[in-house]
């Protein structure tokens, strides 16, 4: 259907690729563990986004840029690291004081949103993951190759947007007892700004292949 081959055995990867720990699943659980419900839903909602724009960048034949083009690839490696380091590093210098929690306000979605689109959207390995895993689950036959990728993408997009969803959840849970605390808070996001500026520094060393 739709050009699409072996979709079952395509299912199976995206559920065992998401649930693998990476990034993405870093970033869920350390805004909803550290903001709330709410911070959580916006970051699992800019991570899918970042991975929608992938998607479209696959079947656009955008993605493909980045494998042939050392510049290209490099321009968006370096820019994507250089995000996660200053989005760490303004989370290891930031100062805290007692506060009310924000989850309950919603402040910190657009925050967590905007920050989850950018670090998955500036990952160039991501990109290229993509331009790796669908392309094979794609018929020779396939009369309309681009719609075959972009429902992949969307299926990838989906079962990742149920697990990011229950991370949110599942971090949220440890909400109520950090904010209670304001030296937790403080090493947590220290804790946090660490690992952030370690991924963009892994980012930066990167090659294509």
């Amino acid at each position: 259907m739709f050009g699409i081959q072996h979709f079952d055995a395509f299912l199976i990867g995206c559920v065992i690729l998401n649930l693998t720990p990476g990034l993405d699943t870093f970033y869920i659980l350390a805004r909803s563990s550290r903001e709330g419900r709410v911070a959580g839903t916006g970051a699992a909602l800019g991570i899918n986004a970042g991975c929608l724009i992938h998607t479209v960048a696959a079947v656009l034949g955008l993605s493909a840029v980045l494998m042939t083009s050392a510049l290209a690839f490099s321009a968006l490696k370096y820019l994507g690291a250089a995000y996660l380091c200053w989005i760490g590093l303004r989370m290891l210098m930031k100062r805290h004081t007692a506060h009310v929690v924000t989850a309950t306000r919603g402040e910190g979605f657009g925050s967590a949103f905007g920050q989850g689109l950018f670090t998955n959207a500036l990952n160039p390995k991501v990109a290229l993951f993509y331009l790796a895993f669908l392309p094979p689950f794609v018929s020779p036959q396939a009369e309309n190759a681009p719609l075959a990728l972009l429902i992949l993408g969307l299926s990838f997009i989906g079962t990742g947007l149920c697990w990011s969803m229950i991370l949110a959840m599942l971090g949220a849970r440890f909400q109520r007892a950090i904010s209670s605390r304001p030296a937790a808070g403080t090493w947590m996001d220290r804790a946090c700004g660490v690992v952030l500026i370690a991924f963009g520094s892994v980012l930066a060393v990167q090659h294509r292949h």
